[in-house]
């Protein structure tokens, strides 16, 4: 318990223990303790006669001396004042404060660690940055933002999970995974030209094709293309995440988990998670098929007007219905982003926070509207917004990365 905590319960059972003749038990929610704006005041100040006195039918300033009163025969408190209105200031004994320091050094780095958070299981995401590449300076920002926003949970009394997600499915792996073949052929000594148009330029890539090269030779070349593209698709997320970890361990920036999206796709015995999650989520009503109008601003000839497999957002406080499968059969990102609340809801998380950029805002509803339908309850679903960074050299905007 900290001191103003100690102090506000002493006064609050002083108030009790006054006999006001005909007096129903007042409010005392409103009692605060805090140090004293001028520090040659006091130690510390309450406002508890100037909540209390009306409710008592006094006077501030005559309930503030009667609390003084029975305040300064505390043994830890060698003077108390009424002041203006009927603040009280108190002066703390030496000896408190002696015992107090005694209790700080034994404690050490937990002095004032605490115990609300209950060992309520939380799960904090913050980075997740796709890994196509290094970490940007919008990323850091995210990253100390969401640490220290862990770091506090779990001083607090919370049991934190610190997650990382790697967005290591989708189309961007794919464009990842061809860059990074054309580095490979280049380190085997072609001569590629021009990055194409639609992959990934960057020289970071250079040393994932060669280390490919040096393992394996020629055989990816000769290899059936889906068991190549998954070797060096493999390769090239080992190697983005290598840096990118290499980057927040220099941030001292830690993660308990590193969740790979790509097992949300994974199939065992024939079944994925996203495929479980569906089956959930249709016998509750949330998954039907249907159709959905054209977007706002899109011609309907522009449109592919088809039946899908949708989310019943709607029901719980989206602007829209949300497609669950691509028109090719495969799942949208949205449906990776429910089944991972599902399997966070079924790891035991009683809180889940995502530390998002402020680019991701949209995002906000939709995930309240999945907290809701995994959970019944938005509350278990926190969102803190990031706003972007941006920086400038000599007046002109630095690229983030």
């Amino acid at each position: 318990m900290n001191i103003f905590s100690q102090f506000e319960n002493k006064i609050k059972q002083i108030v009790e223990n006054l006999v006001f003749e005909g007096k129903e038990k007042p409010d005392l929610s409103r009692i605060t303790v805090e140090t004293p704006r001028d520090p040659s005041h006091g130690d510390l100040a309450t406002n508890a006669a100037m909540v209390l006195a009306k409710q008592l039918g006094m006077s501030p300033r005559d309930l503030a001396a009667q609390i003084a009163e029975r305040l300064v025969d505390d043994a830890d408190v060698t003077e108390a004042s009424v002041a203006g209105p009927g603040f009280i200031n108190l002066r703390l004994s030496n000896a408190f404060w002696y015992a107090h320091l005694s209790l700080i050094l034994n404690a050490g780095e937990g002095y004032g660690a605490g115990l609300v958070g209950n060992g309520l299981k939380v799960n904090v995401e913050y980075v997740s940055a796709n890994p196509t590449g290094p970490m940007h300076v919008g990323h850091c920002r995210g990253a100390v933002v969401g640490d220290a926003l862990a770091n506090l949970l779990a001083f607090a009394g919370y049991d934190v999970t610190r997650e990382y997600v790697i967005n290591d499915a989708g189309v961007q792996i794919s464009v990842l995974a061809n860059s990074v073949l054309l580095r490979y052929r280049e380190a085997l000594g072609e001569d590629i030209g021009e990055i194409p148009s639609g992959l990934y330029p960057g020289d970071y890539l250079v040393p994932v094709g060669e280390a490919l090269a040096s393992q394996c030779g020629e055989s990816l070349l000769t290899m059936a293309e889906s068991n190549r593209m998954a070797i060096v698709g493999d390769a090239a997320v080992d190697a983005m995440m290598a840096l990118i970890r290499t980057d927040l361990e220099a941030l001292n920036v830690h993660h308990d988990v590193f969740f790979s999206e790509r097992t949300l796709h994974e199939k065992h015995n024939g079944v994925s998670e996203i495929d479980r999650m569906l089956e959930l989520m249709r016998q509750r009503g949330f998954v039907y098929e249907g159709r959905l109008p054209p977007p706002k601003g899109e011609l309907p000839e522009d449109w592919e007007d088809r039946e899908q497999t949708l989310f019943r957002s709607t029901e719980v406080g989206d602007d829209m219905d949300r497609p669950l499968v691509k028109s090719d059969g495969s799942y949208t990102y949205f449906a990776a982003d429910v089944a991972y609340f599902q399997n966070k809801f079924d790891r035991g998380f009683e809180r889940m926070v995502y530390v998002l950029g402020a680019d991701h805002g949209g995002y906000v509803k939709r995930l309240r509207a999945v907290a809701r339908a995994i959970a019944g309850d938005e509350t278990v679903l926190d969102v803190l917004l990031c706003q972007l960074v941006r920086l400038f050299r000599d007046g002109e905007p630095v690229r983030m990365s």
